[in-house]
């Protein structure tokens, strides 16, 4: 297998020993105000970053809104930007919106830095290719089995880049299967602890797991930072084991406070970390610190805590999104692929369409195979 691939995107390679490819994730960070989204491209280029990316969807391309049980977010380690909300309410309050997107790609253009973003579905692929033509695409660690998405991304012909996250290794497997069958010439996939904190573990790092990406799939390797520490030294330490991708959450001021603000880093916090990085790749001499290595651990895949675990349902699962008798055919228009992770797993998508329900079930239901005749 081959184990030094490279990538492509905007004309700079990456992996294979070349510099790090950094990328700056702007999420909601910029707080709904269009202004504030320039002027975190303007800082992020500023800081030394390859890449700034978006995140296209809507609300009700991410879940159902719904007062129902399961879509109400109940998180015991956040302090309340996130706890007591519904999902849908999170992502009216987060997304970015869609008429933006040629006016940033334009002014990213403008500054002389790569834009593209993650995609949530496949309308927002379609929107993206007739709106922006980004030169890649990203995958986000609870989209790993969105079947469907990673599909539609595969047709663009396009990089794609892909967060594990969550995901084990027969899920990540799974998806890597989807995505090549799909004709993804081109592909990464990102190391991810999901703890999002601002009191990460060196223990709960794992960094080996970004060579053993590399060796088992014969891709670009690299590390998504969900999380933030002073000095950012987990990200630093990634670079040094080998990490070709370094992805990391832009904020203006943490003091602007937002959905993501406690993971995310400020433009001199950035700009140091990168300076750093490209300080290693030319001396080429690594000498790692007490914390880097009790980073390195082992390869680890899934969930690393009780706080991954509640996140985890944040995941997408099967959805009833229409109400439905007994005896009606499964298919794409009473069945989508939601947020959160209380029903079938995505990786059974193609089993289920075509099938028929056993039974009367409400629209905002999650699927369950009992709900499905001879499943």
């Amino acid at each position: 297998m081959k184990t030094d691939p490279t990538i492509k995107i905007s004309g700079r390679k990456i992996g294979n020993g070349n510099p790090c490819y950094i990328v700056a994730e702007l999420s909601c960070n910029h707080h709904q105000k269009k202004q504030e989204a320039f002027e975190l491209i303007k800082a992020a280029k500023k800081a030394g970053v390859d890449a700034v990316k978006l995140q296209t969807y809507k609300p009700e391309t991410m879940t159902i809104n719904s007062n129902k049980k399961w879509f109400w977010v109940r998180l015991s380690d956040d302090p309340g930007s996130w706890d007591g909300k519904t999902l849908f309410d999170i992502y009216k309050k987060a997304f970015t919106p869609w008429v933006w997107h040629k006016e940033l790609a334009k002014y990213a253009k403008k500054v002389g830095i790569t834009l593209f973003s993650t995609p949530f579905d496949e309308t927002a692929v379609d929107f993206l290719e007739n709106e922006i033509d980004p030169p890649a695409y990203k995958i986000a660690s609870y989209e790993l089995l969105h079947v469907p998405l990673l599909r539609k991304v595969a047709k663009t012909g396009k990089p794609v880049i892909v967060s594990t996250g969550f995901g084990s290794l027969e899920e990540i497997r799974f998806a890597y299967k989807v995505l090549k069958d799909a004709g993804v010439k081109e592909l990464a996939f990102l190391h991810c602890v999901t703890g999002y904190s601002d009191k990460p573990k060196a223990e709960d790092m794992n960094l080996a797991t970004i060579y053993d990406l590399k060796k088992r799939f014969g891709v670009v390797s690299g590390f998504s930072y969900n999380n933030f520490d002073k000095g950012l030294r987990f990200p630093i330490a990634a670079v040094k084991y080998g990490a070709s991708i370094i992805e990391l959450h832009l904020i203006l001021n943490r003091k602007l406070g937002g959905f993501d603000v406690r993971f995310s880093s400020e433009p001199n916090e950035l700009a140091n970390m990168i300076r750093n990085t490209r300080k290693i790749e030319k001396n080429k001499s690594k000498s790692f610190t007490n914390i880097e290595k009790m980073a390195f651990g082992k390869p680890h895949y899934g969930p690393t805590s009780k706080s991954d675990e509640e996140i985890r349902l944040l995941r997408r699962s099967i959805f009833i999104t229409k109400d439905v008798k007994a005896g009606d055919i499964v298919t794409k228009q009473n069945v989508q692929i939601f947020r959160p992770a209380f029903g079938m797993s995505p990786m059974s998508w193609d089993r289920i369409i075509g099938k028929s329900f056993s039974r009367d079930v409400e629209r905002g239901t999650p699927l369950s195979k009992d709900f499905i005749i001879n499943f």
